[in-house]
């Protein structure tokens, strides 16, 4: 089916990823200002090529595969660290939660976090497209390339490493 892509089409097939791109963007960056503006590239450079997009299988794999690698780009250009944003934490209703219990959540969401910033790239990558954005196996391939069997070890891998270093964290404080 050949693609007319003019901006009504471009914002029907593009628009809706904004959200799953854009929480791709801020756990790579870990800055929202960053994040958007990585996304508002990743949209321009569609735009610029829509003529071209038609030929590809997966506009969303496509845009995906863009604002990672965006992404990458810019942590190496900007060879800084990452610093953690605590801004993702779910929020909690008092009245079914004490104080107490409030910072130990945000205590452990924090933890959470920033041992899945020590994770490496890829296996980073692979958690947040499957558990944060629910992305099938099938489709994990189509953006990343890699088979099914290695989605499933990377998986694996990062779910075990998160859980062994979470726990070693918990059981010795945080002074991990």
């Amino acid at each position: 089916m050949p693609l007319n892509m003019d901006l009504k089409a471009f914002n029907q097939r593009i628009l809706p990823v904004q959200g799953r791109l854009f929480r791709l963007a801020q756990m790579f960056l870990r800055n929202r200002e960053e994040a958007e503006d990585a996304i508002q590239d990743v949209f321009l450079r569609l735009w610029t090529n829509r003529k071209q997009l038609e030929s590809y299988q997966s506009v969303e794999a496509l845009a995906v595969q863009m604002t990672k690698n965006l992404c990458l780009d810019r942590l190496k250009s900007h060879h800084k660290q990452k610093t953690s944003n605590e801004t993702d934490m779910v929020a909690m209703q008092a009245a079914d939660v004490s104080p107490y219990r409030q910072v130990e959540n945000s205590d452990s969401a924090g933890l959470m976090h920033r041992l899945i910033g020590e994770l490496p790239e890829q296996q980073k990558l692979v958690l947040h497209l499957r558990d944060v954005e629910e992305y099938t196996l099938e489709e994990i391939e189509e953006v990343t390339g890699l088979s099914n069997a290695n989605i499933r070890t990377i998986l694996s891998r990062a779910r075990q490493k998160l859980r062994e270093n979470y726990l070693k964290a918990e059981n010795y404080g945080t002074g991990y």
